[in-house]
């Protein structure tokens, strides 16, 4: 029996997590795991030495140069050959120190596992598939603090089938990862950030952000193209929040609070 992975710890996670070739549609995605892009980040930008880089994250320097000459043959597959290329995933705790290559000891060591849940990934060629930011049977507010997405598969109009995704702590920067390697077509959620959208643009997910209330509704809702949403949400991680259409971010059930 193998022995269960160590957590790598990093010190935060990707601000940019996807990326294609120019002008060409990608005909294979490429997924770097979270620990892959830190070893490449120490190693190549940093200039660590893979001994270094071992201490920095807490593992052994074989397990280092195992997993960058992982990382540099996705990374030389997607230049080479024209996938596009998408940092999620992988075994890892998040430092607390800050992203300058020196955590410091104080560390969040809570391990996040995103392995993405193997009976949900695949789907029929006519399902459409919609997730929802979910808590308790409601739309969450917060897309970037999310805890678990509801994804509904939808065939002729009708919702055949559902579950309840957990996101294992993943930050904003790889919830929209995770939802392309589910599949989702469509996601329904509150406040979203910038950043986030265009994440999930470059994913070809479809937005219908500031919904509140229930989340089995807001679906229905969509079906029946009677779903109320705000295609212009603008919210900021600073607590400011504009949108185009002149309502208050409090309207879409936001609050006072910043959203990710």
């Amino acid at each position: 029996m193998p022995r269960p992975q160590k957590c790598r710890k990093i010190c935060s996670e990707p601000e940019y997590i996807s990326f294609f070739p120019d002008g060409f549609p990608a005909n294979e995605v490429i997924y770097l795991s979270v620990d892959e892009y830190e070893v490449i980040r120490l190693v190549d930008l940093e200039k660590l030495t893979h001994e270094q880089t071992a201490k920095q994250m807490e593992i052994s320097r074989t397990t280092v140069t195992e997993i960058y000459e992982s990382a540099r043959y996705k990374i030389a597959d997607s230049i080479v050959n024209g996938k596009q290329m998408v940092i999620t995933g992988g075994n890892y705790f998040i430092c607390k120190g800050k992203h300058n290559g020196h955590c410091d000891r104080n560390c969040m060591h809570k391990c996040v596992s995103q392995a993405t849940p193997k009976s949900i990934v695949k789907k029929g060629s006519n399902i459409m598939r919609i997730a929802v930011t979910y808590k308790n049977g409601e739309i969450f507010q917060h897309f970037g603090h999310c805890e678990a997405f509801k994804i509904y598969d939808v065939e002729d109009n009708k919702v055949v089938s559902s579950q309840v995704v957990d996101t294992n702590g993943s930050g904003h920067g790889a919830l929209a990862g995770m939802l392309k390697e589910l599949n989702v077509n469509a996601l329904i959620c509150g406040g979203i950030g910038g950043g986030a959208q265009n994440a999930l643009n470059e994913a070809g997910i479809k937005l219908y952000g500031g919904v509140s209330g229930n989340a089995d509704e807001a679906v229905e809702a969509l079906l029946n193209d009677s779903l109320s949403f705000n295609p212009n949400i603008k919210c900021s991680h600073h607590g400011g929040h504009h949108h185009g259409d002149g309502h208050k971010c409090g309207d879409h059930g936001c609050g006072s609070h910043g959203c990710h």
